[in-house]
């Protein structure tokens, strides 16, 4: 097979991922695939033409920021991938008996390790946001709807069989579906049924693992027991009575362990269920057909690394054991191996839980380029931060500098200070050199987002005597379920868990599409005044409102005497230029609505994976010493946030005596040395 040929994106015409023949692609066919966006294995898509809505999508946002920065992206994975394919080649040419020997005895230890004896089960809400808008108004049920204006946050089944789905812009929706309804979000409502739903998980698995406001875990294991049921008969009973009570439908898998549940709660939607036998032999088989895409933690960029070395089934993995660690990384083999073999994790816990490994927050602004503003910004950041750090009892040895130009661009640089840090003063102190170093590096550099992240934590919680020796103690299996977010030693192995990570990465890839998609939304308008000959646009004082800045818009609000409308919430604000700004920062905050569901609810929504990567190439982690100024290239895609909640209407403040200028102390400038593999940065 030709360089050409092995570098095609995965045709997806009929919902699988086999390689297009040189003759059927153009130059822009794998940025048709990519711009399909991360949500093409949603339910409801199997049998849309894939390529007619890649078509669609193409020519709905081509001249578009937005078209740019995906094409940018596009280039450079190709690019990765040439050079994948180069030493691989390279690899063929030697002996790697070794190579093999290793990755056998490492399947024999990780088959070991397989658990039978429990049942878990993945429940997922069916079209969960238009279900309930549904409720409301059942006139919807039988026409294509969709929930969110600027990005659709998920849409019903009859608008899916027209190719819309969640993650894309409203008006390339319009587009696939002329007819389609599309109403605004609310999340007060979702969350109320969101709690409903919880109750009666509750009455199965206490200690059920919420991974949203529609998703959820749960071993079954016990109840099953207790009751002398079979699996699928307590799913069944389940699914029932949700549906009974709550009025919306649910789907289920049932497994031996998470992976494979999450994967079989998608094979009977809506509103049915499928269950996988423990069974290591049904297992395999299960796994062995199955699209590597189909995989939680398997994206877009590693879906089209994988296929371009041959492997576009799970069951592809076995015959490049070799060179996959090699070509990925340890933990990216130990990933693949888990796939194949259909080995996951069966501990289920509620997500407060898991052992947190980051506290950041970022904010989202119009266009800023002043070294006054950026500095007022960085400080206003590094205040927001301090108090998170205090909220959740933490200080950090490494601090990360994200930064996103206008462009899209993303950056970031990373510095380990001689002490672990918490205060906003020294939080800014130790970021504002790497900002200076930015600046000097991209002259009139203009952002439009800036964050803060602090890793390597260090609990500050003052616990008490530990009388009776308890403490620490735990059984084997809670020892087994924490290994996913466990790192050996500081040499970069890892446990053979480490399916959280990329399952992060993944969620991570959703949500840098919706950000992203927002932004093309957002530019839509101004771009067809500007295919329809309208000068006006490019006077800034004309600027169209979707376009122009909230601080524009709530300028010209004021002149008619109006409360502001926020363009995320839809919801009225009091007409003050700072506090307007800061309410969009509020809202643009992921972790302000995790926040909001925690304090309506008894058990925690949302899965705080241990690992919030910030860029989008992936990599193994690398040790960083003390001074050290890590360099990291532009990310492929923007990259989301773990925000953290943030006070509302509060303005920028400088403390007294803060340092505008000066140096890194006691640091030596250098670059970090990074590992590649799966289309992301693990600083």
């Amino acid at each position: 097979m030709s360089l050409d040929e092995q570098t095609s994106a995965p045709n997806v015409r009929d919902g699988t991922a086999t390689s297009l023949s040189k003759s059927d692609r153009t130059e822009h066919d794998t940025l048709k695939y990519h711009l399909l966006g991360p949500s093409l294995t949603k339910a409801g898509q199997d049998h849309v033409d894939q390529l007619k809505v890649s078509e669609i999508i193409y020519n709905a946002s081509k001249g578009s920021k937005y078209f740019n920065n995906e094409e940018s992206k596009d280039k450079t994975l190709t690019q990765k991938i040439e050079k994948i394919l180069s030493k691989k080649r390279q690899l063929e040419r030697i002996d790697l008996t070794s190579d093999l020997r290793r990755a056998d005895e490492c399947i024999a230890e990780l088959e070991l390790s397989r658990d039978l004896s429990q049942t878990v089960i993945h429940i997922d809400c069916d079209a969960f946001y238009a279900a309930v808008e549904e409720l409301d108004r059942p006139e919807l049920k039988n026409v294509p709807m969709a929930v969110g204006k600027g990005v659709l946050t998920t849409c019903n089944y009859h608008a899916r069989k027209f190719g819309c789905r969640s993650g894309m812009a409203g008006f390339v929706a319009m587009k696939l579906c002329p007819q389609l309804s599309c109403l605004p979000l609310n999340f007060g409502k979702y969350t109320a049924k969101a709690q409903e739903v919880r109750e009666i998980l509750a009455e199965y698995d206490p200690r059920f693992e919420s991974a949203g406001l529609d998703e959820a875990y749960l071993n079954i294991t016990q109840y099953c027991e207790d009751k002398e049921m079979d699996p699928e008969e307590v799913v069944t009973q389940l699914r029932n009575e949700v549906a009974e009570k709550t009025k919306i439908t649910i789907s289920a898998g049932i497994a031996a362990n998470a992976k494979i549940a999450k994967i079989a709660s998608n094979r009977n939607k809506p509103n049915g269920q499928f269950r996988v036998a423990n069974d290591r032999i049904t297992i395999l088989a299960f796994m062995r057909d199955l699209p590597t895409r189909k995989v939680n933690g398997v994206g877009r960029v590693f879906e089209r690394e994988l296929d371009a070395i041959g492997i576009k089934t799970c069951g592809d993995i076995y015959a490049h054991r070799a060179y996959l660690s090699q070509l990925f990384g340890d933990k990216a083999f130990h990933f693949l191996m888990q796939c194949h073999l259909g080995l996951g994790r069966t501990k289920i816990q509620p997500a407060e839980d898991y052992e947190r490994k980051s506290v950041g927050t970022e904010s989202t602004f119009r266009e800023m380029s002043g070294k006054a503003e950026l500095r007022a910004k960085l400080r206003q950041i590094a205040e927001e931060l301090e108090k998170d750090l205090t909220r959740t009892q933490f200080k950090g040895r490494t601090l990360v500098l994200k930064i996103k130009l206008h462009t899209y661009e993303v950056y970031t640089r990373q510095v380990v200070p001689p002490k672990a840090v918490s205060t906003a003063d020294d939080l800014y102190t130790y970021s504002l050199p790497m900002m200076a170093k930015l600046e000097r590096e991209i002259p009139g550099m203009k952002l439009r987002l800036m964050g803060l992240r602090c890793t390597h934590l260090i609990s500050t919680k003052i616990g008490g005597i530990d009388f009776f020796g308890t403490r620490g103690q735990a059984s084997g299996s809670a020892n087994r379920a924490n290994a996913s977010s466990k790192v050996i030693d500081d040499q970069g192995e890892w446990e053979v868990w480490p399916e959280e990570e990329f399952e992060e990465a993944a969620r991570q890839e959703r949500q840098d599409e919706m950000n992203e998609v927002e932004k093309l939304s957002q530019e839509e308008p101004e771009r067809r005044e500007r295919t329809e000959g309208n000068n006006n646009i490019h006077d800034d004082s004309e600027e169209t409102a979707s376009t122009r800045s909230p601080a524009a818009d709530a300028a010209a609000n004021a002149e008619e005497g109006k409360p502001w409308s926020c363009p995320i919430c839809a919801r009225p604000q009091p007409a003050h230029d700072r506090d307007f700004n800061s309410h969009i920062d509020f809202c643009l905050s992921r972790q302000t609505i995790r926040d909001a569901v925690d304090q309506t609810s008894t058990f925690s929504p949302h899965h705080h994976s241990p690992s919030a990567p910030w860029t989008s190439t992936r990599t193994s982690p690398t040790k960083t010493h003390q001074g050290v100024v890590a360099e990291v290239t532009p990310a492929s895609q923007a990259s989301g946030s773990s925000g953290v909640k943030r006070e509302r209407g509060r303005p920028p403040k400088k403390r007294k005596g803060a340092p505008s200028s000066g140096k890194f102390p006691a640091a030596v400038e250098g670059k970090k040395k990074q590992m590649i593999f799966g289309g992301r940065v693990l600083m």
